[in-house]
């Protein structure tokens, strides 16, 4: 008699789907250290072995990072997040900066055809955060509020297919910005984005596109990518 593959208990994934949820929703963001083993156990009231089984399937699947001895971390915020992040690692850098100037300015150019009032308020304010983030002089959290803000970008777009792409490369575009920005903040790579989103504001979809189309070029001299 063969032998048939064994269905995963509903239970299992259950807690799967809890955990992924808590994950691509942004309760755990990339990078952060999701709650210990006993911790989960309590919170969603189920056996050690399932909340370790889910784990590790998300381990396998590349969402979490499961560190000995020092817990388990949040690194893609879904399974094609994962693969995208491992595939393009080593990319040209010139590469990914063609491929965020395309993407980006379509988005840009479809905001500023689609924007609502609520989709403004939204850039004004990560907008008012990605400038404080420059002034405090941490380049990790100015990382962040810089990645948040060209995301807000894309989802002003209103293009669903757009909008789940552009996240699920988040971590690819997150990790050539760190690069490129340094552990250093200087005044010399600072580019504003207000400009981006005036013309977001004011519907000008053309300026909009070439806005956003400019800013992965502005690269570090090392990394410049022109030629």
């Amino acid at each position: 008699m063969p032998l048939s593959t064994p269905r995963r208990s509903a239970l299992s994934e259950q807690v799967i789907a809890a955990l992924r949820n808590q994950i691509s929703s942004g309760e755990w963001p990339v990078g952060s250290r999701i709650p210990t083993e006993p911790e989960l156990v309590e919170q969603l009231g189920v056996a050690r072995n399932t909340v370790r089984e889910a784990v590790r399937a998300l381990a396998h699947n590349g969402l979490l990072d499961i560190r000995q001895g020092s817990g388990t971390y949040v690194v893609a915020t879904s399974e094609l997040a994962g693969v995208m992040q491992r595939r393009f690692a080593d990319a040209n850098p010139r590469h990914i900066a063609e491929l965020r100037a395309t993407l980006e300015s379509s988005a840009a150019k479809l905001a500023a055809e689609r924007r609502t009032a609520r989709d403004l308020r939204q850039l004004d304010t990560l907008l008012a955060r990605r400038e404080e983030a420059w002034e405090s002089g941490d380049a990790e959290a100015f990382v962040t509020a810089d990645a948040t803000l060209h995301m807000a970008v894309v989802a002003a777009s209103h293009n669903d297919v757009l909008i789940a792409l552009y996240a699920d490369l988040g971590e690819v575009l997150r990790d050539w910005l760190r690069v490129d920005v340094g552990t250093e903040l200087t005044p010399e790579s600072h580019m504003d984005h207000g400009r981006l989103i005036e013309a977001i504001r004011a519907q000008d979809a053309d300026a909009a596109a070439t806005e956003a189309a400019s800013y992965p070029y502005l690269c570090h001299q090392e990394r410049r990518v022109t030629g």
